[in-house]
């Protein structure tokens, strides 16, 4: 068992110590790192998700009780983390906000998918994909509305709503998304050859954005920041998935959508807090340490989810 556990981790998180690693010795430069993020979320990760939405049964993938089990966690330590920083850590609101972003949002695309598919195979992650269609403009919906309410600067309720509608139609990966899904629904068949070449950069995906993570975790240290970054990686790796289990086994649900949504809950804080952060100048440096701190732990933490779910 710890064997097999070693061998669906250990691949994944190679690739991001390697893009850490040659960036540190100088053997990539920054710009080549940002270059390969901007390919990879901006063409490749997009391909990947129109591949897997355009080919899902829509009908068993957004069944709704999967989706009620892993965001019950979500927005539960989101919640969890805004009180903690605000009232614990003294924090003004809008930081929290920022921060507690990191708790919302999971690396599901950079690490959910790949430790999943090599955890269950491809023909189980039905439930991740639907997880992904819909987990960018849940959060987002959540955290620019929660940040444009609780800080200072905020602005109405009409101005809110024009930002995260727009926030969503930007981002690359809803584009991927909402592609698939249209062309899914109205059964337009794709021709092989543009779809041959969809398929040649979706699997470009995965270990260009893992490298790329590795050097982008380069950039940023902990040591300041260490005890808020614990708060964000415990709630993440811990609580996150425990609550979502726990709703899943009160909804019955099958054994395998069972280890799907558990795994995708238990990942690390993706990129996108730290982005969400800079967006509005609010609690970067806790937001960049708890994607780094949550990372490392991680190799640890999914290792004992893996053993329990299997």
């Amino acid at each position: 068992m710890f064997f097999e556990i070693f061998n669906i981790i250990i691949p994944v998180f190679v690739l991001v110590v390697v893009g850490y690693a040659f960036v540190k010795m100088g053997l990539i430069t920054g710009p080549v790192i940002d270059g390969l993020m901007r390919f990879g979320v901006l063409i490749a990760i997009p391909c990947l998700l129109f591949r897997a939405t355009y080919s899902l049964d829509l009908n068993a993938a957004f069944e709704w009780r999967p989706l009620i089990a892993y965001y019950s966690g979500a927005v539960s330590c989101f919640i969890i983390a805004m009180l903690i920083f605000q009232f614990g850590f003294k924090k003004r609101p809008g930081e929290s906000v920022g921060i507690a972003f990191a708790a919302l949002f999971s690396n599901l695309v950079m690490l959910g998918l790949p430790i999943s598919e090599r955890a269950w195979g491809l023909e189980f992650m039905a439930p991740n994909f639907a997880l992904l269609a819909v987990n960018a403009p849940i959060c987002y919906f959540i955290g620019i509305t929660v940040m444009e309410f609780t800080r200072a600067d905020g602005r109405n309720g009409r101005d809110t709503a024009v930002v995260v509608v727009r926030a969503m139609f930007k981002n690359s990966l809803m584009i991927g998304i909402g592609l698939g899904l249209l062309v899914n629904i109205s059964g337009f068949q794709v021709p092989e050859p543009v779809y041959a070449s969809i398929e040649l950069l979706a699997r470009s995906a995965i270990p260009v954005a893992l490298f790329g993570l590795g050097g982008v975790l380069t950039r940023y240290s902990v040591k300041k920041t260490s005890w808020e970054a614990s708060v964000i990686a415990a709630l993440t790796l811990i609580v996150h998935p425990i609550i979502s289990l726990l709703v899943c086994w009160w909804f019955e649900l099958t054994e395998d959508v069972i280890r799907s949504i558990v795994l995708m809950a238990a990942m690390a804080p993706g990129l996108n807090a730290y982005l969400f952060t800079t967006m509005y100048k609010r609690g970067e440096a806790i937001a960049a340490s708890s994607v780094i701190l949550a990372t490392t732990l991680s190799v640890l933490t999914l290792s004992l989810w893996l053993i329990f779910l299997r």
